[in-house]
């Protein structure tokens, strides 16, 4: 694929995020407590806690700080009361840009949502304003080692998934929101623990973003991800790769 690939794009969000351990922990408990705190600390009947595990462990946190954050969420007691709230804007270049938050105060969170947009920019939307050009889509991540792409595709295909990309990167499955954990569930009997399994906005389509503009919405990103509340962010831009190896090296 020309230009700036799926993969590259959540590698380099990744990869942002491994530099940031210690925070990234803290965002993956945070999700891990209020899954079990909603659906309870069983993950076979709690499918957000699941995924929840399943980031957790992709993360590298340590087991102890994954069952103490469930066992936080699933005692029922006293403890911040988190919300899930989604921001949207447009970064520098027309980008759109969606931010999904857990949050124990809206007002802080939006002002500082919208102080990043601002100083990189952009600026803030009302919601609804761009995710009707992103697809809710159930996504899956395996590493290129679990099986070759055509076994991959064909495994894929049959579990119910609509699409499969598969590169050196690994293996992306797409599925129906609704179907996510059947489809993932399916996958796992044959080749074992996915690297990631959750609800992700796919863009319908991308908007081609120059060298220039890059470095400000790169930066734009890096900001939200350092934000406390913030869980994932999701934007509709394509970065061609010399441009990127620049920008990143």
């Amino acid at each position: 694929m020309a230009g700036h690939s799926q993969f590259s794009n959540i590698m380099y969000r990744k990869g942002a995020q491994d530099k940031k351990r210690a925070g990234l922990f803290a965002k993956l408990g945070r999700e891990l407590t209020v899954a079990a705190r909603l659906g309870g600390g069983d993950p076979d009947s709690n499918h957000r806690l699941r995924a929840a595990i399943v980031s957790a462990k992709a993360g590298n946190m340590p087991k102890d700080n994954v069952e103490r954050a469930i066992k936080k969420g699933a005692g029922g007691g006293e403890g911040e009361d988190y919300e899930d709230i989604r921001y949207e804007g447009y970064g520098p270049g027309g980008v759109a840009v969606i931010i999904e938050t857990l949050t124990d105060n809206r007002n802080r969170t939006a002002s500082e949502v919208r102080t990043a947009f601002s100083k990189h920019g952009g600026n803030m939307a009302e919601t609804g304003a761009v995710s009707f050009m992103f697809d809710r889509v159930g996504e899956i991540v395996f590493p290129a080692d679990a099986a070759d792409a055509d076994a991959m595709f064909e495994a894929a295909l049959e579990a119910g998934a609509s699409d499969v990309d598969s590169g050196d990167g690994g293996h992306i499955i797409t599925c129906e929101s609704d179907d996510l954990h059947a489809v993932a569930g399916e996958l796992e009997k044959q080749f074992g623990e996915p690297e990631a399994v959750k609800l992700a906005w796919r863009p319908q389509n991308t908007v081609p973003v120059d060298e220039g503009t890059a470095g400000t919405l790169l930066k734009l990103l890096d900001v939200l991800d350092d934000n406390d509340d913030v869980q994932v962010v999701s934007a509709n831009f394509e970065i061609d790769d010399d441009v990127m190896s620049k920008l990143t090296a």
